[in-house]
């Protein structure tokens, strides 16, 4: 996957025909803005997309794979680098001037870059520029530890306009798009023309860990490693990868809607109780089914957020007990079929359906609880008096599995039949992929919790209307759903949605919210960078 983030001049590479009037103006509004902003042009502009997960939801960072897609919808930085730093500048902090196109809501942020040592982010304060620290952070490190004299790197000033189309709190991944967007615009305009995106991808997963969320790799991998008109299959071990993976024809043909519930999912503000205690929890799953499954070697550290992760026990367990030399390399029907014995004995051990306390788990594990929370609760904080081990594992083992069923249904339509005709296999593929994306509903809603009332009343209208299948997307508890349709039926689904949802609901939607309640959703291109031109007339 060595790759480097593409470098263009021109909007036709970023973007469908159908897109690039309305992006020519927007790009073109943003130059002039800066130009008037900071009195000069700019010299480039880093482009990072949001994401819409199909499929495999929260197991990113149990390192289990999934299926985003990058959409149209993106973030744009703007920037120029300070021509007046150098030599002459080394025992000056430089200065970044940051402003956004939304500035009524963003306000300008300006602040000094220490030459030594990490940018200072204040986690607590949810601040939208401590999402461009985040990325800023690490790229300096990333510079500092691979470039000749690194340790002695000056960072340049710089000048950097925002301007984002992906909704915050959408479900859509703004923030992690704003971070890959910001690193990789600092690796450019410190002098790295070249930019890997495996190494991008990389150093944004644990950049944005830097505001307090502690996210797994999904979507800076979706954001960054996309492809246009393909979705992207993302594997995490032996090493993180990307495959694209294309639809097959079918009649009727398929596309995917994104509907807004249009309740708000903070999840850095509500980590403690939500997203983070999804992670802590299944962190403590895997600690705990090593020792009940009788896993005698401690588990491996790994790129899970809290170095622990239930893939990692999957792994461990069928090295130990069945004699697998490397589980990375399991041909994925033997995988699934270890994934069900996973599910299967969680739901044997893990006996406690009402969740476990911190005192039960720290005397399954033979340490104190003040160990426990060192470990596990210090860098993901959180708030809760009961851990559900069993509901998350059996929600991450089924969901892994879904998965493969999905990938192996694109590429093999009727792959577990083996008397089924193509042709009929082909026509029956949208129902068999619909099936999955409403199983992985019913599980985010029963055993993971992440779902609300309104993302599950959207979902059951969509289906009504003649939608496939319909699912959360992104973490949850608000957002964004995304729904498998014929493409023939867009117009009716909406319809019903608008109907029965937001006239219900949202009376009072603005025109611009009325036209991005629900979009047609098609495999976006990943990270761009764009040399800047002089803006059109």
């Amino acid at each position: 996957m060595a790759d480097a983030v593409p470098t263009t001049a021109s909007l036709e590479d970023i973007y469908t025909q159908e897109d690039l009037v309305v992006q020519q103006r927007r790009w073109d509004q943003l130059q002039s803005r800066f130009e008037k902003h900071y009195g000069r042009k700019p010299q480039f502009i880093s482009r990072s997309p949001g994401r819409v997960n199909i499929i495999g939801e929260h197991i990113d960072y149990s390192l289990y794979e999934v299926m985003p897609m990058a959409i149209t919808a993106d973030i744009l930085l703007a920037v120029a680098e300070n021509a007046s730093d150098g030599p002459a500048q080394e025992t000056k902090e430089p200065t970044v001037r940051l402003a956004n196109v939304h500035n009524t809501k963003y306000g300008d942020r300006q602040f000094r870059v220490p030459l030594t040592g990490d940018v200072e982010i204040d986690s607590s304060a949810h601040d939208w520029s401590n999402y461009f620290k985040a990325g800023l952070r690490g790229a300096l490190a990333r510079l500092r530890q691979t470039t000749d004299g690194g340790e002695d790197l000056v960072p340049r000033s710089m000048d950097v306009l925002v301007d984002g189309t992906v909704p915050a709190g959408s479900g859509l991944s703004s923030s992690s798009a704003f971070v890959c967007a910001s690193a990789l615009a600092v690796l450019r305009a410190n002098g790295m023309t070249s930019v890997d995106k495996k190494t991008l991808v990389e150093l944004a997963i644990v950049s944005e860990r830097a505001v307090g969320l502690n996210s797994g790799g999904m979507d800076q991998s979706a954001s960054v490693l996309s492809k246009r008109g393909t979705a992207l299959y993302v594997s995490f071990k032996p090493e993180l990868s990307g495959q694209a993976v294309e639809f097959p024809a079918t009649e009727p043909e398929l596309t995917f809607l994104v509907a807004q519930s249009f309740v708000t999912a903070e999840k850095h503000v509500s980590a403690p109780v939500c997203y983070n205690l999804r992670v802590v929890e299944c962190s403590l799953a895997a600690q705990v089914l090593a020792k009940l499954l009788g896993v005698s070697r401690p588990l491996p550290r790994d790129s899970s957020p809290l170095e622990v992760s239930l893939r990692g026990l999957h792994d461990a367990y069928f090295e130990e007990k069945e004699g697998v030399a490397d589980n990375s390399t399991t041909p994925a029907d033997e995988f699934r079929a270890q994934l069900q014995i996973l599910l299967d004995r969680s739901r044997e051990v893990l006996s406690k359906h009402e969740g476990y306390t911190r005192d039960e788990i720290a005397d399954i594990l033979g340490q104190s609880v003040d160990d426990l929370e060192k470990r596990f609760m210090t860098r993901c904080p959180v708030r809760a008096e009961r851990f559900k081990l069993q509901q998350r594992a059996t929600h991450v083992f089924g969901e892994a599995m879904r998965v493969l069923d999905f990938r192996s249904e694109l590429r093999f339509p009727g792959h577990d039949d083996a008397d089924a005709d193509a042709d009929v296999a082909v026509s029956e593929l949208p129902a068999r992929l619909g099936r999955l994306m409403n199983e992985s509903q019913r599980s985010c809603r029963e055993l993971y919790e992440c779902c609300c009332p309104e993302l599950d009343e959207i979902c059951a209208v969509a289906l009504q209307a003649g939608a496939y299948g319909s699912r959360l997307t992104g973490a949850g508890w608000g957002g964004c759903t995304v729904h498998l349709v014929p493409q023939g039926s867009v117009n009716e689904i909406k319809t019903s949605l608008e109907k029965d949802y937001y006239d219900k609901h949202f009376p009072d939607l603005t025109p611009d919210q009325q036209r991005e309640a629900v979009v047609v959703s098609k495999p976006a291109s990943g990270a761009f960078l764009f040399k800047a031109l002089a803006t059109s007339t």
